[in-house]
């Protein structure tokens, strides 16, 4: 039976549940969505049930301005909650009240919240997207989110004529991610176009650490699901950040920073302008800064919006009544009517990934850079070119001209920051058995092979999430690997060596692969028979916890069991270093 909803009917019982919604790369809570609860008391089975009777009896938009109300009770009983955005949902059939419902947004939750977020998933029957104006939307409610985008049938038609500042994957996309390789093609197309437009995406629905990590590489910038938190009742459980976050984003961080620091070099860190600052303050900005062809526009809590280009100024200020218009305060136009929408990518954004961006945007002036959703600078196009262009270089300059693998300079910096995290690693320091001679009788060109070879067969074992490869030169190389515990790097390496000696065999003739065995010169001059080509490697355990080491003392520790390792059965020699630097042999 559906539930009994009339004129009469006192909503009174409804009430909400907050859920975050952070930020992918540092766990800091970027806001909560308002969830309705109680519609058990009207007799109905679902959020949707009682939303359905609702809108038969008439009474749509008194439950949506209810929940409204109940939320600013929340907001000014727990402060702390005020503090970060609001997403709070529309039902499409309340878009008859739509300017009553708004209006009430705007009294009730505005001067409350930094940002309010109208999330819309469905156009009402007949209506077109130009019925969410978000001219309209954004000066009586905030920003706009289309929400369950993949999964509501008018995603795209809202997308297209809505111009939200959000999309909100569907949870049904985002179940099953971490395995389901057409899912990720998917979304990793949603994303980038959704960041072309200058949109932020948000991830509903993650579960797992593993939807977390695959979220994070695919470029989502917010998430929300049972694995940050729950929806809660009781504001006091709600969190500013998440540490659980954050320590799935640390290691990522790491590697982004390499990025990061072309992209700082590079960027223009051209001051924003409030996007409610007077028009003249905008003319007074250029006449300032002739040099500067643009201006980054930001709201109050600092986050980008876009960009209002000089030249847009300058045919407004010399049009036909231009300059009385801007004088005139009653009947001008407003700074946030110039604003141009821009790609946003946050500043830990792969450089790469930026310039897929830029490229797919037409017409893009560049690039708004934002830290945890706040202004940070602008990259040009000239100036994101000239950063791949010092990343190309300084990539070159270091990785190892025959394997392509990361060199000295890089291997250090990773095994600083292992001692730096102190979350703990495992570092195989790996070189060739018997090169030398090897190399003698077959000449250089083999010998380069046998070094490609072993490169090769280390990318196709390493896991791109855990594992650091580098190449220190000629037959030395380097492996790190993070959250595996001593026995599995033993395998891994193991395996890796044992790999790498079976498909050597291929580099000789016939007579040696027979006679497992070759015959040449020693290093003194002497002839004797050398087996054939291996590896060995030295597997030094970096305990969590242990940040008083230092790159020297790891290297000095390898170095004294290279030849333990290369008499082992296993090819395998493995040493913990504890906090003293003292070593201990297994």
């Amino acid at each position: 039976m559906p539930p009994a909803i009339d004129s009469s009917t006192d909503f009174s019982g409804i009430r909400v549940a907050l859920q975050a919604i952070v930020n992918v790369h540092s766990g800091l809570c970027f806001g909560h969505e308002a969830l309705l609860r109680g519609w058990e008391a009207y007799g109905a089975e679902s959020i949707e049930d009682l939303l359905g009777a609702c809108h038969a009896a008439g009474r749509l938009a008194d439950l949506e301005i209810t929940v409204r109300t109940r939320i600013a009770d929340l907001a000014r009983c727990y402060p702390a909650v005020a503090q970060s955005a609001l997403f709070v949902n529309l039902d499409a059939r309340a878009v008859g009240q739509l300017d009553q419902v708004m209006e009430a947004t705007r009294q009730l939750l505005q001067p409350l919240f930094p940002h309010v977020v109208t999330e819309i998933s469905a156009l009402p029957q007949g209506e077109a997207p130009t019925v969410y104006s978000a001219k309209t939307m954004r000066r009586q409610g905030g920003m706009l989110a289309i929400d369950r985008f993949g999964a509501a049938a008018a995603s795209l038609s809202l997308l297209s004529g809505c111009d939200p500042d959000f999309i909100k994957i569907d949870r049904s996309l985002i179940a099953g991610i971490d395995t389901e390789a057409r899912k990720r093609v998917v979304l990793a197309q949603v994303i980038g176009m959704a960041h072309t437009l200058g949109i932020e995406v948000i991830a509903v629905g993650v579960e797992s650490g593993r939807d977390l990590t695959v979220c994070r590489e695919l470029g989502l910038d917010l998430i929300q699901g049972y694995f940050i938190s729950p929806p809660q009742e009781a504001p006091d459980r709600l969190g500013g950040s998440y540490e659980h976050v954050d320590a799935l984003a640390r290691e990522d961080r790491r590697q982004r920073q390499i990025d990061q620091k072309w992209v700082i070099q590079q960027m223009d860190q051209v001051p924003a302008i409030l996007v409610d600052a007077p028009l003249r303050d905008m003319f007074d900005r250029f006449a300032r800064s002739p040099d500067n062809a643009y201006v980054p526009v930001v709201d109050a809590t600092g986050r980008p919006l876009g960009i209002v280009r000089e030249s847009d100024m300058k045919n407004y200020a010399y049009s036909a009544y231009g300059k009385d218009l801007i004088a005139n305060k009653a009947l001008g136009r407003r700074l946030r009517e110039f604003v141009v929408r821009c790609p946003i990518a946050d500043i830990t954004t792969p450089l790469d990934r930026m310039l897929s961006i830029f490229a797919a945007a037409e017409k893009a002036d560049g690039i708004l850079l934002s830290e945890h959703m706040v202004y940070r600078g602008f990259l040009t196009a000239r100036s994101l070119i000239r950063a791949m262009h010092e990343k190309t270089l300084a990539r070159a300059r270091d990785e190892n001209p025959l394997s392509k693998l990361p060199g000295n300079v890089v291997i250090t910096e990773y095994v600083n920051d292992c001692i730096a995290d102190g979350e703990g690693a495992v570092l195989a320091y790996i070189d060739f058995d018997n090169f030398k001679p090897f190399n003698d009788t077959y000449g250089f060109r083999q010998g380069d092979r046998a070094i490609l070879l072993f490169a090769e067969l280390c990318r196709k074992a390493a896991d791109p999430q855990t594992w650091f490869l580098g190449h220190i030169g000629g037959d030395d190389f380097f492996v790190g690997l993070k959250g595996a515990s001593e026995a599995e790097a033993a395998t891994a390496i193991g395996d890796l060596i044992r790999q790498f000696t079976s498909d050597a065999e291929s580099f000789y003739d016939a007579e040696a692969r027979q006679r497992r065995c070759i015959t040449a010169q020693d290093r003194e001059g002497h002839v004797k028979s050398f087996p054939l080509l291996s590896a060995s490697a030295v597997l030094l355990v970096l305990p969590p916890g242990n940040r008083e080491v230092s790159a020297d003392d790891i290297s000095s520790a390898i170095a004294s069991r290279k030849k333990e390792a290369k008499s082992a059965p296993d090819k395998l020699a493995v040493v913990v270093l504890a906090s003293d630097a003292s070593v201990t042999s297994k």
